[in-house]
């Protein structure tokens, strides 16, 4: 072997005992120094895994509350309306047919006004061109004045709520006459 010679303790060499207690020292204060990081660690992560839990305990619990109160908006606002309507059933036999028809718009005004409130808009695509997506053809008619696959009319409006659809509306279109 050429070079430095390997410096690796000679059993023959007694080894210096001050030298051990030092590295003894260092190896304890070393010891002792990881063993406080680790305990800071494990900490750290018991209380991640304690705040994650918490956090998936409160989503639960949220989405718990919204299925069982989501309706009460939808429910609050249409109690004016089931109020009116049992107030014309209530007093049909005695109204005559022109109060019967001003509390029946009444009603209807309530009730559009609370499907405004609850983001319920109604689809009534009259000359507007069909669409399958938000409409549902009942009949095909033959016409003159409008264009092909138009729609001519609206049997039943359809209704949305935030832009997705309920129900779509039943529509008959136009077709090119034969």
């Amino acid at each position: 072997m050429t070079g430095a010679k390997a410096s690796v303790p000679d059993a023959a060499q007694p080894i210096n005992a001050e030298s051990q207690d030092l590295d003894v020292t260092q190896l304890r204060q070393a010891l002792a120094e990881a063993q406080q990081l680790a305990d800071s660690q494990k900490d750290q992560y018991l209380r991640a895994v304690a705040e994650l839990d918490n956090v998936r305990k409160r989503a639960q619990r949220e989405v718990e509350n919204a299925s069982r109160y989501g309706l009460e908006k939808f429910a609050v606002e249409l109690l004016p309306v089931l109020d009116s309507l049992q107030g014309a059933v209530g007093n049909a036999a005695r109204a005559d047919a022109k109060s019967l028809a001003e509390g029946q718009e009444a009603t209807l005004k309530l009730l559009n006004k609370a499907f405004e409130k609850l983001n319920i808009r109604q689809i009534n695509p009259a000359g507007e061109p069909f669409d399958p997506a938000r409409h549902e053809a009942v009949m095909a008619q033959d016409s003159t004045t409008a264009e092909p696959n138009a729609v001519l009319q609206v049997v039943q409006p359809g209704f949305e709520l935030g832009g997705r659809l309920l129900r779509p509306a039943r529509v008959i279109v136009a077709r090119a006459p034969a």
